[in-house]
């Protein structure tokens, strides 16, 4: 036996060779290698989707390969110098680990908002994505590079000649770059002007180039206060003995309208709805294909019509402009926070609440943020407007958005790694996550419904769409100029009780009649502004989704 054991032992000078191997490597040396590494280990998504605008083309695949290395290297080479090389490229071996993963399982492309995305991601929604599947990629892109650099020594220059050879550098991958171009230019000119996400799929020059641009944008922004809008807002005055109206927006999550039974889905995922008599709006899109996107853009007269997403963060919402008003606001929280969109206003963060049989495990069910709503909605007095955002069906974990009693669609994928279920399973357990939906805002309505010293109305509107394997794509965040339908359709629907339909003099046939229309996002500040009859320099009547449905003589 031992004889055998000898003859696969590595003698013991080899093990001491290689305990000793410590190559000596020039920066320069390693900015090429490294720079080489990522065009070809780690852009396997890129390669699939240039490669398929001109499948088999072998100079193509040449051009792209010297482009794709020679942007890495240009970057590399402004950014990794002797005295930060070490660390700096450990931490992008390991963060490129993470990239290609969650691109390579989702189909994901990495742009500003993308990242942004990330950044905002709290504790509850990271942990879900981290999964076993995540073992190899870390293993493969992150820790086997990263012994292999620190084995290495780097060697030293004199301050003139590493600059000289820098220089070079920078000379000679311009002109790699160049050259791959004119080789294949016809191709790489036409997949730049035809395919221009692919550069998203670039890694990991993509999230480089877009944390650049989240630093340059976000950040002045974020530290400065709110400037005002709708400062002139006033609310129309109403008869003495009129009920204070009481309006619930729900921002649902990741509800897609492909999906939504009212909308005639081949499934019934909304069967409590159908019987609310709700108005359902079955062509309304969406302003982003992300809750940070979304979610201030929904709220904010800019909208996507008119886009600035400077603008956007850096303005006073809806809800701001409904307190100028008068009319005192609420944001009840099951999410990741109102993004912006209610700061200095009351929020009720309730993810973290301990309610038996609706929270577990650091997370509640959504009907967390109907319990006690009442009673928060009467500690102010007038008319109130209150915003509940949902957790929905916030991916990948669908399994985890409905209790047991909704798993009606079966067989189900009870894991948050998406890979190891196919797409029937992912579907199922999407559908019963809308299903669960459906049930929590008929709730709402009955509990509204129950309030009778208010005059009641209730919108429900998601935030964004989701993709379930069509083209091979999965959750949302995609670029939104070539956003599929399934991450920009999203569902909306209308409640009213017969007092606020009376008292606002609201035609609700004509609003029947509206509702097949096509409409937006952009449509929400400006008809909640009409629905409240709140008079501001802000108010855009042609995108008031009431306007001209009012019974005559309804004051506006």
């Amino acid at each position: 036996m031992n004889t055998v054991v000898s003859r696969f032992r590595l003698p013991e000078t080899t093990w001491t060779n290689l305990r000793n191997w410590r190559p000596e490597i020039s920066t320069e040396a390693l900015i090429l290698l490294t720079s080489t590494f990522f065009a070809l280990a780690c852009n396997t998504l890129f390669w699939r989707s240039a490669m398929a605008t001109s499948p088999g083309d072998a100079l193509f695949a040449i051009s792209l390969f010297a482009l794709l290395m020679s942007a890495h290297a240009l970057l590399l080479g402004l950014l990794v110098w002797r005295w930060n090389a070490k660390v700096l490229l450990t931490t992008l071996f390991f963060t490129t680990a993470f990239a290609v993963h969650y691109m390579d399982s989702y189909n994901v492309y990495l742009d500003a908002d993308m990242l942004r995305n990330v950044l905002a991601t709290d504790r509850k929604e990271s942990s879900e994505l981290m999964t076993s599947a995540l073992i190899l990629p870390l293993l493969g892109y992150g820790v086997l590079p990263t012994l292999l650099l620190w084995r290495s020594r780097i060697r030293k220059r004199s301050r003139g000649r590493a600059l000289l050879w820098r220089v070079l550098l920078l000379l000679g991958v311009v002109a790699v770059g160049g050259a791959g171009a004119m080789a294949s230019f016809q191709n790489v000119s036409a997949l730049m002007r035809n395919h221009r996400e692919v550069r998203y799929l670039a890694t990991p020059v993509n999230y480089l180039v877009a944390l650049k641009q989240n630093l340059a944008s976000s950040s002045p922004i974020r530290k400065q206060p709110k400037l005002p809008i709708g400062t002139d807002a006033k609310a129309t005055p109403r008869a003495p003995t009129s009920k204070p109206r009481l309006l619930v927006l729900v921002v649902g999550e990741t509800v897609r309208a492909q999906n939504w039974g009212l909308n005639g889905y081949a499934r019934q995922t909304t069967p409590e709805l159908a019987q609310t008599g709700a108005i359902n709006f079955p062509d309304m899109h969406a302003c982003g294909t992300s809750t940070e996107v979304s979610l201030p853009c929904m709220f904010s007269p800019f909208g996507r019509h008119n886009y600035d997403e400077d603008s956007i963060r850096s303005h006073q919402s809806l809800l701001h402009v409904l307190e100028n008003a008068g009319i005192s606001t609420l944001w009840r929280d099951n999410q990741s926070g109102c993004k912006g969109v209610c700061d200095g206003l009351p929020i009720e963060r309730l993810g973290d609440a301990t309610q038996p049989g609706l929270c577990a495990d650091g997370r509640c069910m959504d009907e967390i943020l109907i319990n006690d709503l009442a009673t928060q909605v009467r500690a102010k007095p007038g008319d109130r407007v209150v915003v509940l955002h949902q957790l929905g069906n916030h991916g990948p974990s669908y399994y985890e958005r409905y209790p047991e009693q909704f798993r009606q669609f079966a067989p189900t994928c009870d894991t948050p790694d998406l890979g190891k279920c196919d797409r029937e399973q992912i579907v199922n357990s999407y559908d019963n996550a809308i299903r669960y939906t459906d049930h929590f805002l008929s709730r709402t309505i009955a509990a509204l419904r129950g309030m009778e010293d208010y005059d009641t109305a209730m919108i429900y509107l998601s935030d964004h769409g989701e993709s379930l394997g069509e083209k091979g794509l999965y959750l949302h965040g995609m670029p939104y100029a070539i956003a599929p339908e399934e991450q920009t359709r999203v569902p909306m629907l209308m409640w009213f009780s017969p007092g606020f339909a009376t008292d606002r003099g609201l035609d609700l046939q004509c609003l029947r009649q509206r509702a097949g229309q096509h409409a937006d996002h952009d449509n929400l500040f400006p008809s909640v502004l009409g629905l409240m009859q709140v008079r501001t320099s802000v108010y855009d009547r042609s995108r008031d989704l009431f306007a001209g449905c009012d019974s005559p003589g309804t004051p506006t």
